[in-house]
C-alpha cells in the first residue's frame, strides 16, 4: 500500500540560495514516515506500551532537483520490506507545480525498533500490528553505501548537543547531525554550481551508528574532493555517531 503527502515549500525552509535545506527535507521525510506508521497501526503510540520506539539507521537520497520556495511537492511512500530487524521505507518525490507531475527524487531509508530501557534493537515484525503492511515494490536505488572514517580531514568543527537538538527518544534528533555537518562545511561543488546559476543533482548518503546524548560534544570531520564531501561525527570517546557523503549525482 502506498501513501501520498503534499506540501508547499515555505520561505523559512529554504537557504540563502532559495533551495530547500537538505536537513529540512530529511525532516519532512521522517515526519511522513511517522504519519504513515501511525496510519498503518504501528507508530510510536502503538509501540510505546511495549517500551519500543522507531529509529532510522540510514538514508540514501538521489535528488535531481532541490525545491525552492512556493514549489509544491508530492511525496509517495511505501514499505518495501520488513526483514529480520530492519524495515525499508521508500519515497518518490514529485514536483507538482501548475498541475505537472515530474519525478525529482528517490529515497531509500532503513529503520529499526529500539527497546528504550536497554537501548537495544529488537525484531518486532512477528507482532500482529505488522501483518500485511509490506507493499513489496523495490525502489530502483541502492541502500546507503558504507562510508569509512576520515583520517585526513580538510575541515573540522565541534558541536555540543543542547536542548534544541533532542527528540522524544531522548537522544539527538536524526536531522540535527546533518545540520551540524552542513554548518561545518557546505559542499563546495554545490556552492560553485549555484554561483554559476546552475542546478546540480545531489546524492545524499547518511548512516547513524551511535546515539548522541545531551551535553556531549561531537567532533565533526570533513574531507572534500571535487565531486563530494564526506563527514564523520565522533563523540568524546572517539566513537562514530554518524557518517555522511554528499556527492554529485
Amino acid at each position: 500500500m502506498k501513501y501520498y503527502y503534499d506540501f508547499t515549500v515555505p520561505y523559512q525552509d529554504v537557504d540563502m540560495d532559495r533551495r530547500l535545506r537538505l536537513y529540512t527535507l530529511e525532516n519532512y521525510l521522517l515526519g511522513y514516515a511517522a504519519q504513515t506508521a501511525d496510519r498503518m497501526g504501528f507508530g510510536i503510540p502503538q509501540l510505546l506500551p511495549y517500551n519500543y520506539t522507531w529509529i532510522i539507521t540510514n538514508l540514501n537520497a538521489e535528488l535531481d532537483y532541490l525545491p525552492t520556495h512556493n514549489d509544491t511537492i508530492q511525496i509517495e511512500t511505501w514499505i518495501e520490506s520488513n526483514h529480520h530487524s530492519l524495515s525499508t521505507r521508500n519515497y518518490r518525490l514529485y514536483l507538482t507545480n501548475n498541475g505537472e507531475h515530474k519525478l525529482i527524487g528517490k529515497v531509500k531509508s532503513v529503520w529499526a525498533v529500539l527497546e528504550l530501557t536497554r537501548r537495544e534493537i529488537v525484531n518486532p515484525f512477528n507482532m500482529p500490528m505488522f501483518e500485511g503492511c509490506e507493499d513489496g515494490e523495490v525502489l530502483e536505488i541502492n541502500r546507503c553505501a558504507r562510508i569509512r572514517g576520515i583520517n585526513e580531514p580538510t575541515t573540522t568543527g565541534e558541536h555540543t548537543v543542547v536542548y534544541s537538538d533532542m527528540d522524544y527518544n531522548r537522544h539527538c534528533n536524526s536531522c540535527k547531525y546533518l545540520e551540524m555537518m552542513l554548518n561545518t562545511r557546505f559542499p563546495e561543488f554545490i556552492r560553485q554550481a549555484r554561483e554559476k546559476g546552475e542546478q546540480t543533482g545531489v546524492k545524499l548518503e547518511i548512516t547513524y551508528s551511535k546515539e548522541a546524548q545531551i551535553g556531549e560534544t561531537l567532533k565533526i570531520l570533513c574531507a572534500e574532493t571535487e565531486n563530494d564531501t564526506c563527514y564523520q561525527e565522533t563523540n568524546s570517546e572517539g566513537l562514530t555517531c554518524c557518517t555522511c557523503r554528499i556527492s554529485k549525482l
